[in-house]
């Protein structure tokens, strides 16, 4: 449940957008990203979002059904044009995004009266993002899912899990998201973020640390993005899992986190222990991380499984 967009990315790398010529169109925004990254990798996956009724909108649509995700609960708003977003890229690690969400984005259009709670309470896995709950309405929508879903502490990882993507993204908050932050993990059961993220939602920025103060918010799984130093995984009950990175010449790390994201919920309902569901992640990210695109870019399992042999994962 969450943002939708068009990315418009340079089809160069190392070329200010002021210089670029050429872009590429793909489906963007990390909620849809996540889902197409969990379909490429077997899972059936719906999206809870909104576009303009614009010629974009329709593209969007029609490329999530391409990619095998469930369009139903895809809305329109009238008045609202579908947001865009540039980004140059120069790697290995600087990737400067340009939203352009004005006057308001439709996804914060969502309203609580418009969720099919019955669905939302139904999905094994229910993704939400912190930038959900920048705005209202969309703020008491994605509140109302997570209430739908039930408490997170002593809920338990598996079938009926919900996960925070903690997603933040300071320039599309116009007030401090703590108190909501602080309302959405007491109803998760995971917790994923970067190390700014985690800071942001904790005021913790060593990984261990903000692992602990996420779970005492109340989640059972806190992961923790750390970049080129790999990720880290607590669970409530005591298992810890390190993964280191796994190497690859960057690209576009945009994508990264998404497919992390997708893999990340594929392996949950797979049942595997952690550390194999991190190395899983870490690998699906990786594989983005080394191709220009987002949501076209996301690996099928095949691919993944490829440089887990290479890397002598599982």
């Amino acid at each position: 449940m969450g943002r939708i967009g068009v990315d418009l990315y340079p089809l160069a790398t190392g070329v200010p957008l002021a210089e670029a010529e050429t872009f590429g169109r793909f489906l963007g925004g990390s909620p849809a990203n996540v889902a197409v990254a969990a379909a490429r990798l077997g899972r059936r996956v719906a999206l809870i979002t909104r576009t303009g009724a614009d010629p974009f909108g329709g593209y969007l649509r029609s490329e999530l059904r391409g990619f095998g995700v469930d369009d139903r609960w895809v809305g329109e708003v009238a008045g609202l044009p579908t947001p865009l977003t540039f980004c140059e890229m120069f790697p290995p690690d600087r990737f400067p995004l340009y939203f352009y969400r004005l006057p308001k984005a439709p996804d914060l259009q969502i309203a609580a009266d418009e969720l099919d709670l019955d669905a939302v309470r139904a999905a094994r896995v229910f993704w939400m993002t912190g930038t959900g709950l920048s705005e209202e309405p969309s703020r008491e929508a994605t509140l109302a899912a997570l209430d739908a879903r039930g408490a997170g502490a002593g809920a338990g990882v598996g079938a009926g899990t919900t996960v925070f993507d903690l997603d933040w993204r300071p320039m599309l908050w116009r007030e401090k998201p703590g108190p909501y932050y602080e309302r959405a993990l007491a109803r998760a059961t995971v917790a994923v973020g970067n190390v700014e993220e985690c800071q942001i939602a904790t005021g913790e920025s060593e990984p261990y640390a903000a692992a602990r103060a996420l779970l005492a918010a109340g989640v059972e799984l806190a992961v923790v993005k750390r970049g080129p130093e790999g990720v880290l995984a607590v669970h409530r009950d005591g298992t810890v899992a390190q993964v280191a990175p796994v190497a690859v010449r960057v690209v576009n790390g945009l994508g990264a986190g998404d497919a992390f994201g997708g893999a990340l919920v594929h392996g949950l309902l797979a049942g595997w222990p952690l550390a194999q569901v991190m190395r899983y992640a870490n690998a699906a990210g990786a594989i983005v991380a080394g191709r220009l695109a987002c949501s076209s870019a996301m690996p099928f399992a095949a691919e993944v499984e490829e440089v887990l042999g290479r890397a002598g994962g599982e």
